[in-house]
């Protein structure tokens, strides 16, 4: 992790280095900013800024708005985005204004700028900090399903990416295929930080000879997600397996769509959510982790999601569609299947192959790969970022 000792300059003030971790979201369920945190936390004196605060001790922290327009002032932002002034309709929103005014004040040695909404006031609050964006996702393209997001903001987000990312002093994202766009469109070299969860001390488990395979989900339900696909699947599989599902009923009304969709089938449960840090060790009971994500737009095609990570950690054999990230990852370790294609019963074949001597193996790779699949190993990435980060000359 960070040294104490990286070798940075301390451009801000004070003997301990000051850093600033800033995200438009709610920093107490955030897991990719959460493990941010857990690497600057120790060496640096740390301000977050987001929607909720964290339970960290020892963490200052400042709360910001959570929307950008109320009700009142969408219409103007509206007018503003479709006129392309997008300057304008940015500073406009209150999460940038209560950034700016809870935050105008401090000395950085680094900000860590989540999301490129966060970016331009990071760069306006820069004095002579270091700038490291984390663009999580592909921003030009985050929603672009939706023709009312296209409508109002995908030319915005592509605005603020080609503006701003440039002037980022360090830039990360999830996987190859994200890094590989932002660097096409923006001419900027994105280092990759995945999205892996804390190494677990769990162990395979072995089912008692003749019962179900247990295969599990788990995560948000949203419609473009189309979860669907995977209870159809399930229908196509015959006996033998079991699927529970563990939801965050984001939309609620898609969640209940999907408990319609599976009545009758006693071999589909729907259970409550589990907290983020329970997660590995509730999974590890199962036996295969699924998850059969459309390519539907460009960041679900390359989707590299926590759960993937947290099936890891939970010692799971690993069922996915062809996405290409994480099938590029389970064929490298051999941690389990991959489908021929998106369709249900694609994704049946490669369920119904699967055996329980099959599982025992993807378990035991699995295993055998958890320590280089860790937040252990992607965070001394992030950490070796921040020091060669703060390593350049200090700004005049």
């Amino acid at each position: 992790m960070l040294g104490a000792d990286a070798g940075a300059p301390d451009c801000a003030h004070g003997d301990k280095r000051t850093a600033l971790v800033l995200s438009f979201s709610d920093l107490a369920t955030d897991p990719r900013v959460s493990r941010q945190l857990s690497v600057l936390h120790p060496r640096f004196e740390v301000t977050a800024a987001g929607f909720r605060c964290p339970d960290t001790p020892g963490l200052r922290c400042s709360p910001v708005p959570r929307r950008h327009w109320s009700p009142a002032a969408r219409a103007y932002a509206a007018l503003l985005l479709k006129a392309r002034r997008y300057e304008r309709a940015y500073w406009s929103s209150a999460c940038v204004q209560g950034a700016q005014d809870v935050l105008r004040r401090g000395r950085y040695d680094l900000i860590v700028a989540n999301d490129i909404w966060t970016l331009p006031v990071a760069l306006k609050l820069k004095g002579n900090a270091r700038v490291l964006f984390d663009a999580h996702e592909y921003a030009p393209l985050e929603f672009e399903e939706s023709w009312k997001w296209r409508f109002f903001l995908q030319g915005f987000n592509d605005y603020l990416c080609r503006r701003y990312v440039p002037l980022a002093d360090a830039a990360t994202t999830v996987c190859d295929g994200i890094a590989r766009e932002y660097q096409r469109t923006t001419g900027t070299r994105m280092t990759v930080v995945h999205n892996s969860t804390a190494y677990q001390d769990l162990r395979p488990t072995v089912a008692a000879e003749g019962a179900p395979i247990r295969l599990v989900h788990h995560g948000a339900a949203i419609p473009s997600r189309q979860l669907e696909a995977m209870i159809e699947a399930m229908r196509r599989v015959g006996e033998g397996y079991t699927l529970d599902f563990v939801l965050v009923p984001s939309v609620p009304r898609y969640a209940e769509k999907l408990k319609s969709l599976a009545a009758g089938d006693a071999r589909i449960r729907f259970l409550p959510p589990v907290p983020m840090h329970e997660l590995p060790r509730f999974l590890n009971a199962y036996d295969v982790g699924i998850y059969l994500l459309p390519p539907n737009n460009f960041n679900n095609r390359h989707s590299l999601p926590n759960k993937f990570f947290e099936f890891v950690q939970a010692r799971l054999a690993i069922a996915v569609g062809p996405s290409p990230e994480m099938a590029a990852l389970v064929t490298r370790y051999g941690l389990g299947v991959v489908s021929d294609d998106f369709s249900p019963a694609s994704f049946a074949r490669v369920i119904s192959g699967l055996d329980r001597r099959r599982v025992a193996g993807y378990k035991a790779a699995v295993d055998a790969a958890a320590r280089n699949l860790s937040f252990e190993h992607a965070g001394e990435i992030f950490a070796r970022l921040v020091d060669r980060t703060l390593s350049l000359p200090c700004a005049a």
